[in-house]
């Protein structure tokens, strides 16, 4: 079983424990971290010259977080000074963060993590041991951005390349309309509208989100599919349905899928999908040996 969301650093009871110094480096090398992870394109700003070093500047996720340049460079020097939970938080949607790594950012800068991020940190160990025992079943849990939390062998096995990509590339939306799944699901053109339509009725709650807001913009600049359906502006709720894939080794497949909600808010949901007939069904024992 494969989780996409690993633990940033050292867990937060451990990091809670740690002298306010040693807290303080480590909320510096982890902001320099994320910081050089973002590129002036993924955040919207226009490309201006030479880069000596890698990622945003200082001052440009200072304007984009909306505070002090002079602030910032103190936060990511590790200097003591004791940020409120309103700045922190637009730091983290600048860096655009995961909920998980928002936490970690709180508990690095002494401050309690919102409870929207304690209930989106991770996947819970009850459905980890869950995933591992479907399996060969597949099942995957994912947020309501469609990222990829955790899935076992069976689901990777059904699309075939779940392991070899990118952490951040790790969407099924994503990878449905830009990547190699479309071949694998031969009834997709059926599917894509509904699940452009339960993407936009999603983004209701996360307008402001610069993760969401990224992911849209990518779709529709590299997708003329998705462009066109996001357009449309319909809205749905999610359906468990019966699904046909392609597999290059197992042939023609068919399984049920069904939707189980992990949160009060809907945020995180596992997906598992069931032989639908005996063919299906023969292939996936066959997983087992």
């Amino acid at each position: 079983m494969s989780t996409a969301l690993e633990p940033v650093g050292a867990p937060a009871d451990a990091v809670a424990t740690l002298p306010n110094a040693t807290r303080r480096r480590e909320l510096a090398a982890f902001l320099r971290n994320r910081r050089e992870r973002l590129t002036p394109q993924g955040v919207g700003l226009p490309i201006t010259g030479r880069r000596r070093t890698p990622g945003l500047r200082r001052e440009e996720v200072a304007q984009l977080a909306g505070v002090g340049v002079t602030w910032y460079t103190w936060l990511e020097q590790g200097r003591d000074i004791r940020p409120s939970e309103q700045v922190l938080a637009a730091v983290a949607r600048t860096l655009q963060l995961d909920p998980y790594e928002a936490a970690h950012l709180f508990t690095l800068a002494g401050l309690p993590a919102r409870p929207s991020q304690r209930d989106d940190n991770a996947v819970p160990p009850g459905v980890v041991a869950m995933l591992e025992r479907i399996d060969p079943w597949p099942a995957v849990v994912a947020n309501a951005r469609t990222d990829i939390l955790a899935y076992n062998r069976g689901y990777n096995w059904l699309f075939g390349d779940v392991d070899e990509l990118p952490f951040e590339e790790r969407n099924t939306t994503l990878q449905s309309f830009l990547g190699r799944w479309e071949k694998r699901m031969p009834d997709w053109h059926t599917h894509k509208a509904r699940s452009v339509a339960q993407l936009r009725a999603s983004m209701a709650d996360h307008m402001a989100d610069p993760r969401w807001k990224a992911l849209i913009k990518r779709l529709r600049r590299e997708s003329a599919d998705f462009d066109a359906l996001w357009s449309r502006h319909d809205v749905t709720e999610p359906r468990n349905l019966t699904k046909r894939f392609l597999h290059p080794d197992a042939g023609l497949l068919q399984f049920h899928t069904t939707y189980l909600w992990l949160t009060p808010s809907s945020e995180i949901r596992m997906a598992t999908y069931t032989p639908a007939d005996a063919d299906t069904a023969g292939a996936l024992a066959a997983l087992r040996l």
